[in-house]
Order: structure tokens, then C-alpha cells, then sequence
């Protein structure tokens, strides 16, 4: 679903079907863009899908329905293609921002530290995968073992919990990052925030035009939209 398209139902509601619930508009299911019925696995996910449905005037809006879109996209490319994402996954830790530290200057340096070094140092302990740090643009072979602790990690999650990692570790630019926030260490805020270190520093001495704040925006909504998601599988 990418372009608007003139709305055709009257009404959008939730049901219960086969365990799950399923998307209903005047009754018939919704199908995704695979023409897959779109039906997930916790009521409170079906019920904020269905009133994305219900909140649109005469013209249905892709872009603010980022539910109805994240239950898509596991249905349509996570679940059938599951290796090719774990996969994509992999090659972001490979390449993790938080191990990619500038050498100067000093405040930066220790903004870098202050932020991404705890969130390391969680992977490590927590995820038995330690990283290796380095400066500048030299490139830094990750330890295999942690890669193959990662993978394993990744390869865990359910389908749902896999797409909200892969939107929200592509709107950041790092595995760590994503896995922080899929496991509850970090909010929507604080991974944003950790994502965007160097670019806020770039801001602050420099100044933002209105491309890059745009681009910002947008990358936050991902990452507000992948933890709300989650937030939806698992509501406490």
C-alpha cells in the first residue's frame, strides 16, 4: 500500500479469527499489498490498525498508518523472507555505528562515549556479544563469536518483533541500537537520540536546513512507530 486511494468502506473493526484477529472493512478482510489477509497476532495491535482505518477522510493515506504498514510488512516480506532480513540484520552489526568513534574533537569524542559506550557494554553483557571500537573511517573486523551470538539473538525473535527491529535498526544505522530498544533498554526517545549523536552535534555548531530536519522526522517516526508496535505485541 503506497499510494492514497479514494476510501471505499464505511467502517473498520477488529475481530477474532483462526487465534488471531483480522482487519475487517464492512465486514471483509483487509488484504496487504501481497494480497495476504491482514490479520495479527494481539487484539491491541488489530484495534490501533483498525482505527488508522477508521481516522481517514475521503482519501486513505498510506503515510499515517504506520501499523496497518509494520503488520505488512511481516506479513508480506518479513515472515516469507525471513533469512534475507535476518541477513540485512547482520550486515548493520558488522558496520555498527556505535563502534564507528570520531578521533576529534574532544566534546564530540565524549559525547560518543557517553552515549553509545553503555549500550556496548549491555551488549556484551547481556547479549554475550562484545564489539570492537574504532576511530575515523578505519574498518574493524567484529569478533566472530559475537556475530554469531547476535545472529542467534535475531534469529529468536518471532516475525512481528523482527520487523520492528528492521525498521527501527534501519532508521538508526545499528543492530545495537535496535536490539536496545526491541528488549526494553531504551525508549523510542533515547534510542533516537543515541542514533543521532554526531548529527546533533553537527547542528549545534553549524545550523540545520530544512532537508535534514525533515530527514530527521521521518527517522524518528520510524523509531516512535517500531516501538509503539512493539508496544502493541506486548502491552503492559
Amino acid at each position: 500500500m503506497l499510494k492514497s486511494i479514494k476510501r471505499f468502506y464505511k467502517e473498520c473493526v477488529a475481530a477474532p479469527r483462526d487465534g488471531g484477529f483480522a482487519i475487517l472493512l464492512d465486514g471483509k478482510s483487509v488484504k496487504t499489498p501481497g494480497a495476504r489477509p491482514l490479520a495479527v497476532p494481539a487484539q491491541p495491535m488489530a484495534e490501533a490498525i483498525a482505527a488508522e482505518w477508521n481516522a481517514q477522510g475521503d482519501q486513505v493515506l498510506p503515510s499515517t498508518m504506520p501499523m496497518t504498514q509494520l503488520a505488512s510488512t511481516a506479513l508480506d516480506r518479513v515472515g516469507p523472507e525471513r533469512a534475507h532480513m535476518v541477513g540485512q540484520l547482520m550486515n548493520y552489526a558488522g558496520t555498527d555505528l556505535l563502534c564507528y568513534r570520531a578521533e576529534t574533537p574532544g566534546d564530540l569524542v565524549s559525547r560518543q562515549s557517553t552515549a553509545w559506550q553503555p549500550l556496548l557494554d549491555w551488549a556484551a553483557q547481556a547479549l554475550d556479544a562484545p564489539l570492537l571500537t574504532t576511530t575515523g573511517l578505519t574498518a574493524v573486523a567484529q569478533p566472530e563469536a559475537s556475530l554469531a551470538a547476535l545472529r542467534r539473538h535475531v534469529e529468536a525473535y518471532d516475525d512481528w518483533r523482527l520487523t520492528a527491529l528492521q525498521s527501527s535498526t534501519a532508521a538508526m544505522g545499528s543492530l545495537i541500537l535496535g536490539l536496545a530498544l526491541v528488549e526494553g533498554r531504551l525508549d523510542a526517545e533515547a534510542a533516537f537520540e543515541a542514533s543521532q549523536v554526531d548529527e546533533t552535534y553537527q547542528i549545534e555548531q553549524w545550523g540545520e536546513d530544512w532537508e535534514a530536519a525533515d530527514r530527521r522526522a521521518e527517522l524518528k517516526r520510524d523509531i516512535v512507530a517500531a516501538a509503539r508496535f512493539l508496544g502493541l505485541l506486548s502491552p503492559s
